[in-house]
C-alpha cells in the first residue's frame, strides 16, 4: 500500500510541475521595420532580397513599408508621424528621398532614434532628408546637421558605377569580425563630406577611374561604418549596394545581418549571434 500510494504522489507531483517547453522558452524573434522607396533604385525587388536574405540569417522577422514611386519626395506612410516604428526593435532605412527636405517631416523620421531605437541605413538614405546644399558641411547640432548627425557622415553625391575594393580597415569590430576584403560589381563610390567625431569607420572602398590622360586615378572613401546617435543609439550604416546582385551577394547579406544584430546588442562576447538569435538553419 505505502509502495502505491508513493507511486501516485510521484505522478501526481509530475502532472502539476509546470513543464518547461522550448518554444516557450525560445527568445522572440527581433522585430525589424524596413523602409523602401523613391528615386533610382529597384526597391520592389530588393525589398524582398533584404526581407528574405535577413530571415534567413537570423531571427528576425521584418515588415515592409514601401512605396512604388520613383520620385526624390516619395509618399512613404511614416513620413510626419514620430510613432512611426513604435513595438518595432529597429528600423532599415533603404529610401531614397533626396528631395524631402521640410524639418518637421525630417525630426519625425529621426524621433524613434532620439529615443533609443537602433537603426541600419543602406545606400541611398544617405543622401536623403537633406537641407540645403548637402555638399556643405553642417555643423553637429544644426538644423540641417539633423540626419547626418544620425548617420555619423555626410555624404552629397557619387561617381560612376565601377567596381569598388571593399577593404575593411577594422578588423576587430563586432560587425566585420572574420569577414574578408572582396571586389563588388559596378556599384557607387559615395564620397565623404564630413565624418562625425561619433562614428567609427570600418571599411573603406576605392575605385580606379580611367583619366583622359595618364594612369587610372584611385579614389577612395568610407563606405561603411558605425555610429553612437546622441551618445545612446546604435546605428550602422554601408553606402554600398545599388543595383540588385550586390544587394543579393551573400558577403552583402551577411554584413547587414552583423549589422542588425550588433545595433540591436544581440552578438556575444565572441561576437556570435546571441543564443536564439541565429539562423534558423544553424540551430537545427
Amino acid at each position: 500500500m505505502k509502495t502505491a500510494a508513493f507511486a501516485s504522489a510521484l505522478i501526481l507531483a509530475a502532472v502539476l510541475a509546470p513543464v518547461s517547453s522550448p518554444a516557450a522558452d525560445a527568445p522572440k524573434p527581433l522585430r525589424a521595420l524596413l523602409l523602401t522607396g523613391g528615386c533610382c533604385h529597384d526597391y520592389a525587388k530588393q525589398k524582398d532580397i533584404l526581407k528574405l536574405g535577413l530571415e534567413a540569417r537570423a531571427n528576425i522577422v521584418v515588415d515592409q513599408v514601401h512605396t512604388d514611386d520613383k520620385s526624390t519626395k516619395p509618399p512613404l506612410a511614416h513620413f510626419g508621424n514620430p510613432d512611426y516604428a513604435k513595438g518595432y526593435d529597429i528600423v532599415i532605412h533603404d529610401e531614397c528621398a533626396a528631395d524631402l527636405s521640410d524639418p518637421a517631416k525630417i525630426q519625425a523620421v529621426l524621433a524613434p532614434h532620439k529615443a533609443g531605437i537602433p537603426g541600419v541605413n543602406l545606400h541611398c538614405s544617405m543622401h536623403s532628408y537633406r537641407i540645403g546644399n548637402p555638399g556643405q558641411a553642417t555643423e553637429p547640432g544644426s538644423e540641417r546637421a539633423g540626419w547626418f548627425d544620425y548617420l555619423g557622415i555626410q555624404s552629397s553625391g557619387h561617381g560612376p558605377q565601377q567596381p569598388i575594393a571593399i577593404k575593411h580597415v577594422d578588423k576587430s569590430h563586432p560587425v566585420t569580425k572574420g569577414m574578408e576584403d572582396w571586389m563588388t560589381i559596378n556599384e557607387e563610390l559615395y564620397n565623404n563630406i564630413k565624418i562625425r567625431d561619433t562614428a567609427t569607420p570600418l571599411a573603406r572602398g576605392t575605385q580606379l577611374l580611367k583619366q583622359k590622360e595618364g594612369p587610372d586615378k584611385a579614389t577612395e572613401y568610407v563606405v561603411t561604418w558605425v555610429n553612437q546617435y546622441q551618445g545612446k543609439t546604435r546605428v550602422f550604416s554601408t553606402t554600398i549596394g545599388h543595383n540588385n546582385a550586390t544587394v543579393a551577394d551573400a558577403k552583402y547579406l551577411d554584413l547587414i545581418t552583423r549589422g542588425v544584430l550588433w545595433a540591436t546588442d544581440k552578438l556575444d562576447a565572441e561576437d556570435k549571434p546571441k543564443a536564439g538569435y541565429g539562423s534558423k538553419q544553424a540551430a537545427k
